[in-house]
Protein backbone atom coordinates (compact mmCIF):
# COMPACT_ATOMS: atom_id res chain seq x y z
CA UNK A 1 0.00 0.00 0.00
CA UNK A 2 1.45 3.60 -0.97
CA UNK A 3 1.35 6.01 1.84
CA UNK A 4 -0.05 9.70 0.68
CA UNK A 5 1.53 12.22 1.85
CA UNK A 6 -1.85 13.89 2.12
CA UNK A 7 -4.54 14.04 5.21
CA UNK A 8 -7.41 12.40 5.06
CA UNK A 9 -11.01 13.19 6.81
CA UNK A 10 -11.71 10.88 9.49
CA UNK A 11 -14.85 12.17 10.87
CA UNK A 12 -16.47 15.76 11.18
CA UNK A 13 -13.80 17.82 12.50
CA UNK A 14 -10.88 15.85 11.83
CA UNK A 15 -8.07 14.88 9.80
CA UNK A 16 -5.63 12.46 9.90
CA UNK A 17 -1.74 12.19 8.62
CA UNK A 18 1.01 9.44 8.18
CA UNK A 19 4.34 9.37 7.53
CA UNK A 20 7.60 6.52 7.73
CA UNK A 21 10.29 7.75 9.15
CA UNK A 22 13.45 6.86 9.53
CA UNK A 23 13.93 5.38 12.70
CA UNK A 24 14.82 4.53 15.45
CA UNK A 25 11.18 5.42 17.25
CA UNK A 26 13.39 7.27 20.33
CA UNK A 27 14.78 9.52 17.82
CA UNK A 28 11.58 11.01 16.09
CA UNK A 29 9.75 10.73 19.69
CA UNK A 30 12.54 13.49 20.75
CA UNK A 31 11.89 15.69 17.36
CA UNK A 32 8.20 15.51 18.26
CA UNK A 33 8.28 15.84 22.16
CA UNK A 34 11.68 17.79 22.62
CA UNK A 35 11.44 22.04 22.04
CA UNK A 36 15.04 22.01 20.58
CA UNK A 37 14.69 19.37 18.11
CA UNK A 38 11.08 19.92 17.35
CA UNK A 39 12.12 23.71 16.46
CA UNK A 40 13.53 22.75 13.51
CA UNK A 41 10.79 21.30 11.84
CA UNK A 42 7.72 22.76 13.76
CA UNK A 43 7.98 25.00 16.80
CA UNK A 44 9.90 25.18 19.71
CA UNK A 45 8.67 25.24 23.37
CA UNK A 46 8.84 23.09 26.07
CA UNK A 47 6.50 19.76 27.10
CA UNK A 48 5.88 19.21 30.41
CA UNK A 49 6.12 15.59 30.42
CA UNK A 50 3.22 14.29 31.87
CA UNK A 51 -0.46 14.29 31.54
CA UNK A 52 -2.06 17.68 32.79
CA UNK A 53 1.64 18.80 31.97
CA UNK A 54 1.65 22.53 30.08
CA UNK A 55 2.70 22.53 26.54
CA UNK A 56 4.44 25.86 25.13
CA UNK A 57 4.56 26.17 21.27
CA UNK A 58 6.50 28.94 19.64
CA UNK A 59 6.60 29.40 15.96
CA UNK A 60 8.69 31.30 14.11
CA UNK A 61 9.02 29.66 10.78
CA UNK A 62 12.20 31.98 10.12
CA UNK A 63 13.87 29.14 12.25
CA UNK A 64 12.82 26.74 9.87
CA UNK A 65 12.73 28.21 6.28
CA UNK A 66 14.49 30.65 4.46
CA UNK A 67 11.65 31.27 2.24
CA UNK A 68 9.75 35.06 2.23
CA UNK A 69 6.28 34.01 3.89
CA UNK A 70 3.52 36.10 2.50
CA UNK A 71 2.35 39.23 3.95
CA UNK A 72 -0.32 37.15 6.06
CA UNK A 73 2.26 35.14 8.04
CA UNK A 74 5.02 37.96 8.11
CA UNK A 75 4.90 38.32 11.90
CA UNK A 76 4.50 35.16 13.00
CA UNK A 77 7.62 34.31 10.70
CA UNK A 78 9.83 37.25 11.80
CA UNK A 79 9.18 37.57 15.33
CA UNK A 80 7.23 34.35 16.41
CA UNK A 81 4.41 33.94 18.40
CA UNK A 82 3.33 31.92 21.72
CA UNK A 83 0.67 29.31 21.90
CA UNK A 84 0.22 26.58 24.72
CA UNK A 85 -1.81 23.72 25.68
CA UNK A 86 -2.07 20.93 27.90
CA UNK A 87 -0.74 17.34 27.89
CA UNK A 88 -3.89 15.00 27.40
CA UNK A 89 -1.43 11.67 26.74
CA UNK A 90 2.39 10.66 27.19
CA UNK A 91 3.31 7.80 26.97
CA UNK A 92 7.02 7.83 25.64
CA UNK A 93 7.92 6.66 22.98
CA UNK A 94 4.79 5.74 21.28
CA UNK A 95 2.05 8.70 22.44
CA UNK A 96 1.85 12.18 23.02
CA UNK A 97 -1.25 14.11 22.97
CA UNK A 98 -2.31 17.95 23.42
CA UNK A 99 -4.94 19.89 23.83
CA UNK A 100 -3.88 22.91 21.78
CA UNK A 101 -5.47 26.01 22.94
CA UNK A 102 -5.11 29.46 21.00
CA UNK A 103 -5.03 28.33 17.79
CA UNK A 104 -8.71 29.15 16.72
CA UNK A 105 -12.25 28.84 18.27
CA UNK A 106 -13.02 26.14 19.69
CA UNK A 107 -9.63 24.66 21.37
CA UNK A 108 -8.53 21.31 18.69
CA UNK A 109 -6.48 18.16 19.61
CA UNK A 110 -3.88 16.43 18.04
CA UNK A 111 -2.06 13.06 18.99
CA UNK A 112 1.04 11.25 17.64
CA UNK A 113 1.03 8.23 17.51
CA UNK A 114 4.82 6.40 16.68
CA UNK A 115 5.28 2.84 16.14
CA UNK A 116 8.46 0.64 14.88
CA UNK A 117 8.44 -1.00 11.65
CA UNK A 118 11.63 -2.36 10.55
CA UNK A 119 13.84 0.08 10.96
CA UNK A 120 11.15 3.08 10.05
CA UNK A 121 8.97 4.50 12.25
CA UNK A 122 5.45 4.83 11.68
CA UNK A 123 4.06 8.54 12.63
CA UNK A 124 0.13 9.18 12.58
CA UNK A 125 -0.65 12.27 13.69
CA UNK A 126 -4.31 13.46 13.69
CA UNK A 127 -5.68 16.71 14.44
CA UNK A 128 -9.58 17.08 16.11
CA UNK A 129 -11.83 19.35 16.66
CA UNK A 130 -11.54 21.92 13.83
CA UNK A 131 -14.49 23.85 13.53
CA UNK A 132 -14.63 24.63 9.98
CA UNK A 133 -13.62 23.07 6.55
CA UNK A 134 -11.57 26.66 6.19
CA UNK A 135 -9.90 25.69 9.85
CA UNK A 136 -9.20 22.34 8.52
CA UNK A 137 -7.71 22.78 5.14
CA UNK A 138 -4.96 25.99 6.67
CA UNK A 139 -4.31 23.06 9.46
CA UNK A 140 -3.97 20.36 7.13
CA UNK A 141 -1.71 22.79 4.56
CA UNK A 142 0.41 23.24 7.63
CA UNK A 143 0.45 19.34 8.61
CA UNK A 144 1.51 18.65 5.52
CA UNK A 145 4.54 20.90 5.14
CA UNK A 146 5.32 20.46 8.55
CA UNK A 147 5.74 16.82 8.42
CA UNK A 148 7.83 17.04 4.78
CA UNK A 149 10.02 19.27 6.82
CA UNK A 150 10.31 16.76 9.79
CA UNK A 151 10.67 13.56 6.86
CA UNK A 152 13.50 15.45 5.29
CA UNK A 153 15.59 16.37 8.67
CA UNK A 154 15.17 12.38 9.89
CA UNK A 155 16.50 11.88 6.38
CA UNK A 156 19.41 14.18 6.37
CA UNK A 157 18.42 16.24 3.17
CA UNK A 158 17.57 19.54 2.13
CA UNK A 159 14.16 20.91 3.72
CA UNK A 160 11.86 20.63 1.31
CA UNK A 161 10.06 23.88 0.45
CA UNK A 162 7.66 25.47 2.67
CA UNK A 163 6.16 29.07 2.12
CA UNK A 164 6.83 28.82 -2.31
CA UNK A 165 4.08 25.79 -1.83
CA UNK A 166 2.00 26.86 1.02
CA UNK A 167 -0.64 29.09 -0.95
CA UNK A 168 -1.16 26.16 -3.15
CA UNK A 169 -1.43 23.35 -0.50
CA UNK A 170 -4.02 25.37 0.95
CA UNK A 171 -5.63 25.54 -2.05
CA UNK A 172 -5.84 21.91 -2.66
CA UNK A 173 -6.88 20.99 0.67
CA UNK A 174 -9.67 23.65 0.03
CA UNK A 175 -10.83 21.61 -3.06
CA UNK A 176 -9.79 18.16 -1.12
CA UNK A 177 -12.09 18.90 1.66
CA UNK A 178 -15.29 21.39 0.29
CA UNK A 179 -17.49 18.37 1.17
CA UNK A 180 -16.13 16.99 4.18
CA UNK A 181 -18.20 16.87 7.38
CA UNK A 182 -17.80 19.84 9.54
Amino acid sequence: MTMSAYGVVLESGAVRFERLLPGPIERVWAHVTEGDKRSKWFCGGEVEPRVGGSVALFFKHSQITDEPPPESAREMNDRGKLMAGTVTAWEPPHRFAFNWIGMGEPDSDVEFVLSQVGDKVRLVLTHRRLATRSRMALVSSGWHLHLGLLEDLLAGAPPRGFWSVHQRLEAEYAERLKDAPV
